[in-house]
């Protein structure tokens, strides 16, 4: 059987090939649109997004980091927007053959970076797998965020978080407040869903979609494709489902305040 071969999205294409994420998900229909247009607007920027050419979630997405949706200082680097290997196709050595690609690619800049987490958790990439590849944290951001890198110039600059994610500072200090991007085709649904379920308590919430990588890179948070955040608190990056949501309110409350509580 012969193995399945890699996919470079780019304008032509990218009308009739899937995006990997939400593939089955209706829910997501507008999110994968919204996606797709995001994507189309990227490619000019150098984008790239390749995928193994199945049905799956099996792809890499990486983009110069001066046009990174995240708040890293990391001139003349690739930044790995996303990287996902999932299900029956892991352990077979597709991640590593995506991760080759990149990297190939990125032979004639510093190097390249990617955002994980001290422990493994949800929608970030395992930091594990880039350590194994040869990447080494070089930064780290409150509460578990971590940046790694793989250099190929030993003199070149250590990329590092902005200081936006340090202080984590918000301009909603009352209830919830999400920020997100297009990036990823699962907000569009979850994000509406979320802030249903917040009124429905008449707890007071923002959603905002971040528009530019001007406003992504100046950012409380290393993910801005999703972060909650709770009278002022970084709460998560996880996409939460309505369900998931609800089970948790109660426990925020306790732990900081009413919304708007000092």
């Amino acid at each position: 059987m012969n193995e399945p071969g890699i996919v470079t999205l780019n304008t032509e294409n990218i009308g009739g090939e899937h995006i990997c994420c939400a593939i089955s998900d209706k829910k997501c229909a507008n999110g994968v649109q919204l996606k797709k247009e995001w994507l189309q607007q990227r490619f000019q920027e150098g984008l790239r997004f390749k995928k193994l050419d199945v049905r799956q979630k099996v792809f890499i997405e990486y983009i110069p980091a001066e046009y990174a949706w995240c708040p890293v200082e990391a001139p003349g680097y690739i930044f790995i927007n996303c990287f996902w290997v999932a299900g029956s196709y892991k352990g077979k050595g597709y991640g590593k053959k995506l991760l080759k690609e990149c990297l190939e690619e990125s032979g004639a800049t510093n190097g390249a970076i990617a955002v994980t987490s001290r422990t493994k958790r949800p929608y970030l990439s395992d930091k594990s797998f880039f350590t194994y590849n040869g990447f080494e944290v070089c930064d780290q951001a409150p509460p578990y965020f971590e940046l790694v890198v793989r250099k190929f110039k030993e003199d070149a600059p250590t990329p590092k978080f902005k200081q936006s994610v340090h202080e984590q500072k918000t301009d909603v200090a009352k209830g919830f407040q999400v920020l997100y991007t297009a990036q990823c085709p699962y907000t569009d649904h979850y994000v509406g869903e979320l802030a249903d379920c917040a009124r429905e308590r008449s707890i007071p919430v923002e959603t905002r979609r971040i528009e530019s990588a001007g406003e992504a890179q100046s950012a409380p948070t290393p993910y801005t494709s999703y972060s909650l955040f709770y009278n002022g608190h970084f709460i998560t990056h996880e996409i939460l489902t309505r369900s998931k949501f609800e089970k948790n309110i109660d426990g925020w409350i306790e732990k900081y305040g009413l919304p708007g509580a000092e």
